[in-house]
């Protein structure tokens, strides 16, 4: 059983690095989705932050390949497959959720960033720091934040909250949120360091615009890197 589920991951992991080559390229939901049609999403980091994802899926499919080989009974890595599962599985459909529905992709991008987050925090620091924890970490990292802008997007387009609110609205949560988690997990600061990526994507993509959101982004990653070295400090010594 444990050999199935470790070959199902990291066929899993393929098919998740494969899916952005065989579905069409996705830029961002159409505004003519959304009954308030808005060009530029506040909340939406630059292009260029997105340039992550090549990083992630090359670390997971490392993690998929060396849980196969070598750690396919270990309960560490046991333990984290079926949330890590269900979160990759769920991203090889996502583009194609996202095309046609931004409901329902926000609903499964939702529910891969908690089954994510949920494999990161089962996920021990040590053994294996750089293949089991680190690559949870930064998959879950991103997750957190692409699920918030998914979400401050819907509820911008949907006329719920104001454009510009949405992203404040948003960005404090993956701060709260953010800081939450990597309390549990002080010394994998790859979580908070991805978190910090995807702020300053936005605070990049806003610059120029005429609002304070880019200021606020570039604030809230100043304080995101300031909780991960402090925890960073507090969890020396400590195996969590």
């Amino acid at each position: 059983m444990t050999l199935a589920f470790a070959l199902v991951l990291l066929l899993a992991a393929l098919a998740f690095a494969l899916a952005p080559i065989i579905t069409p390229p996705f830029t961002g939901y159409d505004p003519g989705q959304f009954p308030v049609e808005i060009l530029r999403p506040a909340v939406q980091p630059a292009g260029y932050a997105f340039a992550i994802w090549s990083l992630i899926y090359l670390w997971l499919i490392l993690h998929a390949a060396f849980g196969l080989w070598k750690r396919r009974r270990h309960p560490a890595w046991v333990r984290v497959r079926p949330a890590l599962t269900l979160a990759v599985v769920l991203g090889t459909v996502w583009l194609a959720i996202a095309a046609s529905s931004p409901f329902w992709a926000t609903v499964v991008i939702l529910v891969m960033a908690g089954a994510a987050i949920l494999a990161f925090l089962q996920a021990p620091t040590e053994p294996d720091r750089w293949l089991l924890s680190a690559p949870l970490a930064i998959l879950a990292g991103w997750l957190t934040a692409a699920s918030a802008v998914s979400t401050g997007v819907l509820l911008a387009g949907y006329g719920y909250l104001g454009n510009e609110e949405a992203a404040y609205d948003m960005m404090a949560a993956v701060l709260i949120l953010g800081v939450l988690v990597q309390w549990r997990k002080p010394r994998m600061p790859v979580y908070g360091l991805t978190l910090a990526w995807a702020l300053v994507g936005i605070g990049v993509a806003n610059w120029g615009s005429g609002t304070p959101v880019a200021w606020v982004a570039f604030g809230i990653a100043a304080v995101a890197l300031a909780a991960v070295l402090l925890l960073a400090r507090r969890g020396k010594g400590q195996i969590p």
